[in-house]
């Protein structure tokens, strides 16, 4: 204590108490630094993670709900597999309409890895002229049911006299097995 004393008796000894008080100030800036602004920083990172973790999960779960309504819409759009014979009796009907003659239409259902669905394929040849033949690949594209042309085929025919032409045709579609919409986890 007496060291002291001696010290603040001295010209400088005016510098020590306020020396005291930076280095308080320091410490207590120091203190600040280390305990409240690192540990907010580190709270931050903390919170950004969460939030960029909880907005890929939301990202995930609206294109989940996307994928659930588009799934439904899809599901909708299939045919019940009750409905392939009159399906395929309305193909015949379309190529009537279109001058297509359609002779022996053969109709079977294949399975599929997807639950409660086959596949219906329906398989023949037709023939006409190519403005019928045209306009029947072309209405039976844009049907309301969601059938496909699955294979065209151009079958050679040696008499080129009667502008017709003779195709194997396969055409193709998707049932749902009964009418109970599936359960999409």
């Amino acid at each position: 204590m007496d060291f002291i004393l001696r010290q603040l008796r001295k010209p400088h000894g005016i510098l020590i108490p306020w020396l005291g008080v930076v280095l308080l100030l320091a410490g207590v800036l120091w203190a600040v630094r280390t305990v409240g602004i690192d540990g907010a920083e580190q709270s931050l990172a903390k919170l950004e993670l969460e939030w960029s973790q909880a907005r890929q999960e939301f990202i995930h779960h609206k294109a989940v709900q996307r994928a659930q309504k588009d799934l439904a819409q899809v599901w909708s759009a299939l045919p019940v597999e009750r409905d392939f014979a009159p399906l395929a009796l309305g193909i015949t009907e379309e190529a009537k309409r279109n001058r297509v003659i359609l002779p022996a239409l053969s109709y079977k259902t294949e399975s599929t890895p997807v639950a409660n669905t086959s596949k219906g394929v329906l398989q023949g040849t037709m023939t006409g002229r190519y403005e019928d033949l045209r306009r029947f690949l072309y209405d039976v594209e844009t049907a309301e049911e969601l059938v496909y042309i699955e294979d065209l085929e151009l079958v050679h025919s040696d008499s080129q006299q009667d502008k017709t032409l003779t195709f194997n045709i396969k055409i193709a579609t998707y049932l749902r097995g009964d009418p109970v919409k599936p359960v999409v986890q």
